[in-house]
């Protein structure tokens, strides 16, 4: 039976450097940005040797992407070194780049061990929280925000997430890149919406906000191989807004506690001008 995330990561090969996508509506009328960058990511996976796992992937959204129409991915091979390869990929559609990413893969290499050690704080875990399916269901999404009171974190305002993707996929020693790829499509779900908490925190999901709201950049940072399609917890902080941008940043982490990822996105939070 054919897994159905794994269709949201699918593209054709067109040429050595060159690739086609397909992507669904995320807002109404536009392409989901974390499927765009999820595919980035695949096409400059697909131009890099085995031996080498993407460690890092910096995205620009450039323009609204259209869903009726491909997305022509153009990879170009910055640098082949021994130990870090970098690519840069530009998403197409109509000859316009409606997406730029950058992203570094890196080979596996011994060296120390660390993480911020883990706080007291006891997170529902995701077979205790209501769940239901996100993206047409192929994303199963269980959110714990609203047993959390920002109020107890000193007025920080966060927003976490459990999900994971329902399997089988590979295993993560044989196709990394598809976990890496599906780990950064569920990252741009969570950024925006810890932005929601802190400039609405008593709206309701859905409720207008009377912002044009849409992700400029997001940045995704790979610490460890991990397994999508087991349990990760999304844990994003809204940390600034001003000027008609806001920033979050946060981490990917599994049931035991290990961060895997790292990530950081900027949004623009827009007031609509009166005509």
């Amino acid at each position: 039976m054919t897994q159905p995330f794994l269709s949201e990561l699918s593209i054709e090969t067109l040429d050595a450097n060159l690739f086609r996508g397909t992507a669904r509506e995320g807002a109404p009328g536009r392409i989901f940005g974390g499927q765009v960058a999820a595919q980035a990511l695949v096409a400059a996976g697909r131009t890099v040797g085995d031996d080498k796992l993407a460690h890092s992937c910096h995205g620009f959204f450039l323009r609204a992407g259209d869903p009726a129409r491909p997305v022509i991915y153009d990879v170009d091979r910055i640098r082949d070194g021994g130990s870090f390869t970098t690519r840069r990929v530009r998403a197409l559609q109509a000859g316009q780049a409606i997406f730029n990413l950058s992203a570094s893969f890196h080979v596996s290499e011994p060296g120390p061990d660390y993480q911020t050690p883990r706080s007291h704080e006891v997170v529902p875990g995701p077979d205790t929280v209501d769940g239901g399916g996100w993206r047409d269901g192929i994303v199963d999404v269980r959110e714990v925000s609203a047993l959390v009171d920002p109020a107890d974190r000193g007025g920080t305002v966060r927003r976490l997430v459990w999900f994971r993707v329902p399997g089988p996929m590979p295993a993560v020693d044989v196709d990394p890149l598809a976990h890496a790829a599906a780990i950064t499509y569920v990252s741009d779900h969570g950024p925006i919406g810890a932005l929601r908490l802190a400039l609405l925190p008593d709206a309701v999901e859905g409720e207008e906000w009377g912002l044009i709201v849409a992700s400029l950049d997001h940045c995704v940072w790979f610490h460890r191989p991990a397994r999508a399609d087991e349990w990760l917890l999304l844990d994003v902080e809204a940390r600034v807004a001003g000027r008609g941008r806001g920033l979050s940043t946060g981490t990917i982490a599994t049931t035991d506690g290990e961060v895997v990822a790292s990530i950081a996105q900027e949004a623009l939070l827009r007031v609509p001008r009166e005509r």
